[in-house]
């Protein structure tokens, strides 16, 4: 019903507008802006235009679906109170520390490692007037160094986007005080996706990702082990994922009440197909969205 309500509405509005991958911030800027020097590092995957869809779709400050209800739904469970310290790895832009610190009172540290993300984040924290109980701060995902028992618990959303988890989720385990909790998500995959399917390449274009660093449920969950952590949940929750993803979706299509500019279009035209095909994957089982809950272990007395 989601494919067909998309692909109906587009056509319909928009026959010309092809789908593609989210625009650069060089070709969100206009023809009027100036080129970047060649030495340019990284271009953002948030551009300003996708910001403002994922933010209609999944709630102001949030880049997942189910927005706050979902981040608050995996974070209670790490016990946070106004006396504990949280580290949000993936913070996105912005949204899940100040659901933390609003309503359970946590004094957050939010990380990631996009740009504009980091930019936006900081915005909404000061909009918030939060700036006192929440700091913004970049990481880098092939280098992960988080403070040594820096912080009490840890939400850490998407992690491993794209990148070798071994070293993040070593770091993210020593980042942990003794007896501290840790909340992953992540995608996984059950086996090996093939990079020539025409659906995999594809979707992995749009996401940005490398299909080869999807792992295993169990092989992470062995992972986590490994790094002194004790695995309390792994818990396949794609349903949960797909369902909050569909009913946003439906409400925007529902409630446009005009038709999007080319500009506006090409964007959600992107995202639209982005979705469709995680949709696909994981309705074939060969995507799993997981959270993971453990606990660090105690030192032996």
């Amino acid at each position: 019903m989601f494919a067909s309500a998309v692909r109906s509405w587009f056509q319909k509005s928009l026959p010309r507008v092809e789908a593609k991958s989210p625009p650069s911030l060089d070709a969100a800027a206009g023809p009027n802006a100036q080129a970047a020097p060649a030495e340019t590092p990284i271009r953002s995957a948030w551009p300003s235009a996708r910001l403002t869809l994922v933010h209609q779709l999944w709630g102001e400050g949030f880049i997942f679906p189910g927005g706050e209800i979902e981040a608050l739904r995996l974070v209670r469970p790490l016990g946070i109170s106004a006396a504990s310290s949280l580290l949000i790895v993936g913070v996105g832009s912005g949204g899940p520390a100040i659901a933390a610190t609003r309503n359970l009172g946590a004094w957050v540290t939010g990380m990631d490692h996009d740009p504009s993300l980091l930019a936006a984040a900081r915005m909404q924290v000061n909009r918030a007037q939060l700036a006192k109980k929440i700091s913004i701060k970049p990481w880098d995902p092939d280098k992960p160094a988080f403070v040594a028992k820096g912080h009490h618990h840890c939400l850490a959303l998407e992690p491993f986007h794209n990148a070798r988890p071994e070293p993040i989720l070593d770091s993210l385990a020593q980042g942990l005080r003794p007896g501290g909790q840790i909340v992953i998500t992540g995608l996984a995959a059950p086996n090996p996706l093939d990079p020539a399917d025409h659906t995999v390449r594809r979707w992995a274009e749009l996401e940005r990702r490398d299909p080869a660093n999807l792992l295993a449920p169990v092989t992470v969950t062995r992972m986590l082990g490994r790094m002194g952590l004790d695995v309390r949940i792994a818990e396949d929750m794609s349903q949960t994922h797909l369902q909050h993803a569909l009913l946003s979706w439906r409400v925007m299509l529902r409630d446009l009440d005009h038709k999007p500019t080319r500009q506006e279009a090409v964007p959600m035209v992107a995202e639209a197909e982005l979705w469709l095909l995680r949709r696909r994957l994981i309705r074939d089982g060969r995507l799993r969205m997981m959270r993971w809950h453990a606990i660090s272990r105690l030192p032996i007395a």
